[in-house]
């Protein structure tokens, strides 16, 4: 197992699994809606994943354009209470097919909060895609149109994911296990 800063890595989905899947997951996308196709990445954790996932897309025939938003869970302690806007996009999603993408979905406040404004903003319609499903987490009612891997109830690592911002640079997805 690799041993990275210190820290036992055992790999959960490898780099060629995740390559597969999002070429599986754009050939699913690309059969719509994909009207005027705007595809919003979710910040940070699925920086790497949206990357890989629309090129997977081009390489399928569509040509969406791309925006970033940042968005933060707050609340008391560790308990999150709500959600924030940190970075908005710039792009109107009036009368637009819009794609969300997001590293994993877990309680699903946050991609909740982002597809119901998307839709408060006119648009069309939105997917959401993302790597990893922890449905045993969630707590609102939502699920991913688009789903890389159903995930263990583990703290993952890697593929943009981080503890700390350390580990998001790894091309797998893994789980820290102990010290080297």
């Amino acid at each position: 197992m690799p041993v990275i800063r210190g820290k036992v890595i055992e790999p959960l989905f490898t780099s060629e699994a995740i390559a597969r899947r999002n070429d599986e997951m754009a050939a699913e996308i690309a059969k719509g809606p994909t009207q005027d196709l705007l595809v919003i990445s979710i910040l940070k954790g699925s920086f790497i994943f949206a990357a890989d996932l629309i090129r997977s897309l081009h390489h399928v025939g569509l040509a969406p354009e791309v925006e970033f938003i940042t968005l933060s869970s707050y609340g008391k302690g560790t308990v999150s209470q709500g959600v924030k806007i940190i970075k908005d996009i710039d792009s109107d999603v009036h009368g637009r097919d819009v794609l969300l993408i997001d590293d994993i979905l877990e309680s699903g406040r946050t991609l909740q909060f982002a597809r119901d404004l998307m839709y408060e903003r006119g648009a069309s319609n939105v997917s959401i895609a993302v790597l990893l499903d922890k449905s045993v987490k969630r707590q609102e009612k939502l699920e991913a149109d688009y789903v890389g891997f159903e995930c263990p109830d583990y703290f993952v690592v890697g593929y943009g994911m981080d503890v700390a911002y350390a580990f998001r640079e790894l091309p797998f997805v893994g789980v820290v296990t102990g010290d080297a």
